[in-house]
């Protein structure tokens, strides 16, 4: 009779890597889990304490598709605010496209003693614009899921004269346990530390182990920001640099905050810019006209890092001319009328006629 082969030896498990995030002994984090509380049980026993120190980006996801509206905004019944979850600390919201055109972004981060709102949209009717309702629902949700009964809120725009993110500030005048950066020049120089302080400067907003540091970066606007968080390694670049028609206010400030942002990346790992529309399509160099409420082929909302170098390069091509500019991610307009066209395609962006919309 012949002899059974002998069952194979299994092969060594590998000690399970993990980045400090909950308890080991509870057993939270299967084996391998990395920068993620995903298992953190729904009904904790008291407030859980999320450990964002991290060997790199946090996992996130942002494959998904934008409401992209309709061609009469009248009858779009799509969500007033759309709503994606990166991951269980950060959130994307947009507004809907046919509630106002340039259907800008907003972002929600929490750490373990607060939330940061980064921007709040165009518009301040809670009716038309129900921001306040939308975030307050997902700070409950965020806070069941912790253990706590609430948490406070930090509100902070990318420009507080950017009237496409300013507005939907209003919705939250009032509300406990809430700190509006004031958006006047002056004093969100003050809160930041930036007054009187070197032009390299920075601030930041400490959400609780989870630090956003805080950019000057005018260039758009006199008084823009961007945001950066180390957590997941997201710069947060609101009307600086976006996929869109970029619209600048002074070219000397742009370039400037360009290098700013350049200089910032060489020392600190970027994953995403974020910027706070999008107004280009899939295809190189295209984008949508100023008012269009339907964007059926939208460029995604990230960019790469090395979009900073392109931007700065062709910043300083534009400085002191009164011009427009074709990249395949970003159109920058300078000294001219945001609806200013151009017959010249431009050298090194691939021309390619998107599909007609309907």
């Amino acid at each position: 009779m012949q002899e059974p082969a002998p069952s194979p030896t299994p092969a060594p498990s590998l000690p399970p890597t993990f980045a400090g995030n909950g308890n080991l002994a509870i057993g939270y984090n299967p084996d391998g889990v990395r920068h993620t509380d995903s298992a953190v049980p729904t009904a904790p026993g008291g407030a859980v304490r999320h450990d964002y120190a991290a060997t790199g980006p946090a996992p996130g996801r942002l494959g998904f598709r934008w409401i992209n509206g309709s061609i009469v905004a009248a009858t779009n019944t799509d969500p007033r605010v759309q709503v994606v979850q990166y991951n269980e600390d950060t959130f994307v919201l947009r507004q809907n496209v046919c509630v106002n055109w340039e259907a800008p972004f907003v972002y929600l981060l929490f750490g373990n003693e607060g939330a940061l709102l980064i921007d709040s949209g165009a518009t301040a009717n809670p009716q038309h614009f129900p921001l306040r309702e939308t975030v307050d629902a997902i700070v409950a949700r965020w806070c069941q899921m912790r253990g706590r009964p609430s948490t406070p809120l930090t509100i902070a725009l990318t420009s507080g004269e950017d009237i496409a993110q300013n507005q939907g500030l209003k919705q939250f005048i009032g509300r406990p346990h809430t700190t509006i950066v004031p958006p006047p020049l002056a004093a969100m120089k003050a809160h930041y530390g930036f007054a009187g302080a070197s032009p390299g400067a920075t601030g930041m907003i400490d959400l609780g182990d989870r630090i956003i540091e805080v950019i000057p970066t005018p260039g758009t606007h006199r008084d823009g920001v961007s945001f950066y968080d180390p957590y997941c390694d997201l710069l947060f670049t609101g009307d600086l640099l976006f996929p869109g028609r970029i619209n600048i206010g002074n070219d000397r400030d742009y370039v400037a905050s360009l290098i700013r942002l350049r200089d910032f990346a060489a020392r600190n790992p970027i994953l995403f810019v974020l910027g706070g529309h999008i107004d280009m399509m899939f295809a190189p160099g295209r984008f949508y006209p100023r008012f269009a409420t339907s964007k059926p082929y939208e460029r995604i909302l990230q960019l790469l890092p090395e979009v900073i170098d392109d931007a700065l390069r062709h910043a300083r091509e534009v400085q002191g001319r009164d011009m427009m500019l074709i990249r395949p991610d970003f159109v920058l307009f300078n000294g001219v009328s945001p609806d200013q066209r151009t017959s010249v395609w431009p050298e090194g962006v691939p021309q390619i006629t998107p599909p007609y919309p309907f």
